[in-house]
């Protein structure tokens, strides 16, 4: 795995830590371990020569005053030398109990600048720090002698920031976890953790993150400094239709097709992962996973896919770096994957509807290209035929838009027949003519008619929502098995909420009612962006998912997430300003209770093993939860079966699937799911 292993070492805490994690590499192969001390002797020399003036009398004789410098040189000479060969005595005496290669340097000098020096000197292929060393105090993130060092070097480097000495017994998931965003090197990354996973046999996941909430916060913010003739011109409700639309849901494709990539790269190694996709801010949605999850090591790419090639260390990797509670590896290495590498099954056009494709016009064509792609994935057609086309855009684009485009293309075309600017004479800008004829929203159109407003999907796969009539998930390609209706009523405000409400018109014209409570607790969070942020994550959640009016209830869930309290070492919540992720705004949400005990009857007489019950939790908390329960309790009937393990789980719950698949074939409604039908 590591031919040369590089360990600086002070004695500290962290230090030590750094010395046992490089062993457990380097056991059972032919890995050599270094290990250096770098001491300042000259330092001590200027300051002695700096504070001679402060001497007593009888040392300020010339030639006394000589005499003690003679004196003073020897004993920092010697006595760096003497604290520097016990430091590397103790990686010495362990790699010589273990059989493992050793090499020990003495470095004189400044610190970081000889680190630095030594390993790009040295054929090193990964790096072991402490987060902090021996000047370390109780608000201390990184030491500045790491953060130098990580800054300066291109070489994977793995910071050790989880100490069982003094963090206490390591109760946390045992995973080492890749994140991945489609960069070179975060699939150097991967190749690395696939490697330690099989050497230190321990489980392996991938996680990738998207944020769709960020132009819809954007948007939000330039409401309050644009004019009413700037706002005509950015044309706030064509923007987030798009994004609604197409490009919320080609993100979350783009960064699940990462991960799939990722996993038949894990499989093509002959071992397996797990996967998962997040949704928000990468910081606050890696840094939230990694205080739940507590894995044994979260391996992040150095710099990430939108980082220039000169950038030493990328925003999102060094924030992180300084509050995961967890041992970070940072990947220098660069991997891509084969190009033929495909998360998803081609889709192919007839040539019909390539032709169609041509004739419309460039600048809008690949925005097209990629509705009509996922339509087409999302009604299961591996053909994209002239239908089709037609479909997908009567589908996503107002009447007569179609035709506008085509008409626009053969005006352009004619034009440079006869040597003509293509443009000349185009009055309306071009993002006028794509957008001008977008109609209001859909469900809006819907009530107007008198008709039934068509139920949401969420798939269970990816967390992606559809409309109705969805037979395969544009994101992660799952089936319709895999989808549950959208419970509504499941958040909806009480009697008591609902009688005093507020409704709110948006930035791009659409009206959202929120309650008084869902408002309060809104107004908990800091004011400034973090609020504005909150603000836009409960809006857009609620207009895709088609909640009429914002409850605390339905707030507080998009908020919080799976976020459990933590304790600060002076024992009160920790706080870190992270809002977004606990109860409120000021205080963290408490740590749900199991309603299941491992190896304790339930309700219905059923015992549930604890791999059983983390499964079932998984399943979002609410109607679906309690359903799928009560369905993995059918399964368990009908097999026979009283004590539910894992394997029992998956079973009820690919069966609870299964059913609720068959009741919408066959007209089900919402009530039809709920507990006891």
């Amino acid at each position: 795995m590591f031919k040369n292993i590089y360990v600086p070492v002070d004695n500290s805490d962290y230090s030590n830590a750094c010395i046992d994690m490089a062993l457990e590499f380097a056991k059972g192969s032919d890995t050599t371990i270094t290990s250096s001390h770098v001491y300042a002797a000259k330092m001590h020399d200027v300051r002695f020569r700096q504070m001679e003036s402060g001497l007593p009398e009888e040392y300020q004789d010339e030639e006394e005053l000589e005499k003690q410098r003679a004196i003073h040189d020897q004993l920092i000479t010697k006595g760096m030398e003497v604290i520097t060969d016990s430091y590397l005595d103790v990686p010495r005496f362990k790699c010589k109990s273990e059989g493992i290669p050793f090499v020990g340097k003495s470095l004189e000098g400044r610190n970081w600048i000889e680190l630095v020096r030594d390993v790009k000197e040295s054929d090193y292929d990964l790096v072991i720090m402490g987060a902090l060393g021996l000047g370390a105090i109780k608000d201390s993130q990184v030491g500045t002698v790491t953060e130098r060092v990580i800054r300066r070097i291109e070489t994977d480097t793995l910071i050790v920031r989880n100490v069982p000495e003094l963090h206490g017994k390591d109760n946390g998931s045992g995973k080492i976890v890749v994140a991945v965003d489609g960069s070179g090197h975060c699939f150097g990354g991967l190749m690395t953790g696939i490697e330690m996973a099989k050497k230190l046999n321990r489980p392996l996941e991938v996680i990738s993150t998207f944020d769709p909430y960020f132009h819809y916060a954007m948007f939000n913010s330039l409401t309050g400094v644009l004019s009413k003739d700037a706002a005509k011109v950015f044309k706030f409700e064509q923007q987030e239709k798009l994004h609604e639309d197409i490009i919320d849901k080609g993100l979350a494709k783009i960064y699940q097709s990462h991960l799939e990539i990722s996993r038949k790269l894990v499989e093509d190694e002959g071992i397996e992962c797990t996967i998962r996709l997040l949704d928000g801010k990468v910081f606050e949605k890696v840094l939230q996973y990694a205080r739940e999850e507590k894995p044994y090591l979260l391996i992040l790419g150095r710099i990430g896919v939108h980082s220039s090639p000169d950038m030493d260390i990328g925003g999102n990797t060094e924030n992180l770096l300084r509050l995961v509670p967890c041992n970070v590896l940072l990947s220098s290495k660069v991997f891509k994957p084969p190009i033929d590498l495909q998360a998803e099954e081609s889709i192919d056009w007839t040539a019909e509807a390539k032709e169609r494709l041509k004739k419309i016009p460039g600048f809008v064509r690949p925005m097209a290209t990629s509705a009509i792609l996922r339509y087409s994935l999302e009604r299961g057609h591996s053909m994209i035929t002239s239908a089709v086309v037609t479909e997908a855009c009567e589908n996503i684009l107002p009447a007569g838009a179609m035709q506008a485009m085509y008409s626009i293309g053969d005006q352009m075309r004619d034009k440079m027949d006869k040597g003509q600017d293509p443009l000349e004479g185009m009055i309306k800008d071009r993002q006028e003519i794509l957008y001008e004829k977008f109609q209001k929203d859909a469900e809006e159109h819907a009530e107007s008619d008198g008709l039934e407003v068509p139920v949401t999907l969420k798939c269970g796969s990816c967390g992606a929502y559809h409309p109705a009539d969805v037979v395969k998930c544009s994101v992660c390609g799952a089936t319709s098995t895999s989808f549950n209706p959208v419970d509504k009523d499941q958040f909806a405000p009480s009697t008591e909420e609902i009688k005093d409400t507020t409704t709110v018109t948006t930035f791009d014209s659409v009206k959202v009612t929120w309650t008084q409570e869902a408002i309060d607790f809104l107004e908990e969070f800091p004011e400034g962006h973090i609020r504005r942020r909150a603000h836009a994550r409960i809006e857009k959640n609620a207009r895709v998912q088609k909640v009429s009016e914002v409850s605390l209830e339905f707030a507080s869930q998009i908020v919080n997430g799976k976020a459990v309290i933590r304790k600060s070492e002076d024992g009160g919540n920790g706080s870190n300003n992270d809002s977004e992720n606990g109860g409120s705004a000021t205080q963290a949400v408490t740590e749900e209770v199991a309603e299941l005990v491992a190896g304790q009857p339930d309700s219905e007489g059923f015992t549930w093993e604890q791999e059983a019950i983390t499964r079932l939790e998984q399943v979002p908390k609410g109607f679906m939860r309690d359903n799928t329960k009560t369905r993995v309790h059918d399964y368990a009937k009908k097999e026979k079966i009283t004590n539910i393990s894992y394997e029992t789980c998956v079973k009820g719950i690919e069966y609870s699937v299964q059913v609720m698949s068959e009741m919408i074939q066959n007209g089900a409604t919402i009530e039809d799911f709920l507990p006891g039908k």
